[in-house]
């Protein structure tokens, strides 16, 4: 029987979990044991007593042929890794080469979601767009508790007081979350985003669809690199819209990489007094030139919000969703309770960064300096996927 541990999470402020007693419930049904490190799912209100309810052992470290964070592992914590074993997290190998380079010296396959390929039946094991709706909720809600006004129009004997001017800029899953939470709180909203697909979506949500005439469209509905030209014409149209907006959220975040800058100086100051950023690429950057990660920076009267991780502000909720995410992709690398990766599948050779001692994902090889190792599948997995 394949035992899969489930480790406690040790990045700071941390909430979420990997897998939650339900999701257990389902892999020791399947015939797959779990050992849960003590006390990993209390910060999310799932207590040892519930995992053990289901069928898993508590232990006070977790180890296994499988092991599942949310984060990536310190160099600790890899260390004490079995070898050969399979690990999977957000791990965004191209910002922990370090990490990458430890545990694939203990020859592990090392899965990171953020290389999941993005087609159709991937959808249910996207925990990047899972995570993305949280914190694109919890970006909303950070602006109408930033604000020192009413977000809705209210009319009392007091007076009339106008709605909140909300600008989305980015209209992926968090930028639409956005749009649709400010929205039912009464503001005034806006979206920009450089994709053209992104107009239908951002009016179906509920916002106005800002176009600057600046577009940067790319194969399968995503967006390419702006040009140096592009970027200066796309800043100098923005000016005006981010002026005009009482609240800007940001939402461009790339993953394994820096975020992109939308929003500079010079346009924060030309906002008002009192007005507000809620950067919610802040970890990654930010796409603000004044954002520091996990701080409320004042400038020139206007408040930047650097959000940092924030999916962990709902850990319930955002580890339940991660936790249905990691069961269908764990489905593919094996049932009832056997590790048995289908090598011919585009989306088990997508997620993982190292197999077997060599590196597969050619960014991380490159990062690294050393050859990619593809990963070809053995002729009878061919045969049999055909």
């Amino acid at each position: 029987m394949t035992k899969i541990a489930l480790c406690r999470e040790s990045r700071p402020g941390e909430t979420r979990v990997a897998l939650t007693p339900d999701a257990v419930k389902a892999l020791t049904r399947d015939g797959w044991e779990v050992v849960v490190e003590r006390g990993a799912g209390a910060a999310s209100h799932f207590t040892d007593d519930a995992y053990v309810a289901v069928g898993a052992t508590i232990a006070d470290q977790a180890t296994g042929d499988i092991t599942l964070r949310v984060n990536p592992p310190t160099l600790e914590e890899v260390a004490r890794l079995p070898e050969g074993s399979l690990h999977l997290s957000f791990l965004s190998p191209l910002l922990a080469t370090d990490v990458v380079t430890a545990m694939n010296e203990r020859r592990i396959t090392i899965l990171s979601f953020d290389l999941l390929p993005r087609i159709s039946r991937a959808q249910y094991m996207d925990a990047l767009s899972s995570q993305a709706t949280v914190s694109g909720y919890r970006a909303a809600l950070a602006g109408a508790t930033y604000f020192d006004r009413f977000f809705p129009l209210l009319t009392t004997a007091a007076g009339t007081i106008r709605p909140a001017k909300v600008l989305i800029m980015g209209v992926g899953v968090a930028g639409l979350q956005a749009i649709a939470t400010a929205k039912r709180l009464g503001a005034k909203v806006r979206a920009y985003d450089v994709r053209t697909a992104a107009k239908e979506e951002a009016e179906s949500a509920g916002a106005t669809f800002v176009q600057l005439g600046v577009t940067a469209d790319a194969a399968g509905g995503y967006a390419r690199e702006l040009t140096a030209e592009e970027r200066a014409q796309q800043q100098a149209a923005l000016l005006g819209e981010v002026a005009n907006a009482d609240i800007v959220i940001t939402t461009a975040a790339v993953p394994g990489r820096k975020a992109p800058i939308l929003l500079t100086r010079e346009m924060v100051e030309a906002m008002g007094e009192g007005s507000l950023v809620i950067d919610m690429a802040a970890d990654g950057g930010g796409n603000c030139e004044l954002t520091r990660a996990g701080e409320v920076v004042e400038h020139g009267g206007v408040r930047v919000v650097g959000l940092s991780n924030p999916p962990a502000q709902m850990g319930a909720h955002a580890s339940f969703m991660f936790a249905n995410n990691v069961l269908k992709l764990l489905a593919l690398f094996g049932a009832k309770g056997e590790l048995a990766p289908d090598w011919s599948d585009e989306v088990v050779v997508g997620v993982t960064v190292a197999r077997e001692g060599g590196i597969a994902h050619a960014p991380t090889a490159e990062a690294l300096g050393v050859a990619v190792t593809p990963i070809v599948a053995p002729a009878n997995d061919v045969k049999e996927s055909e």
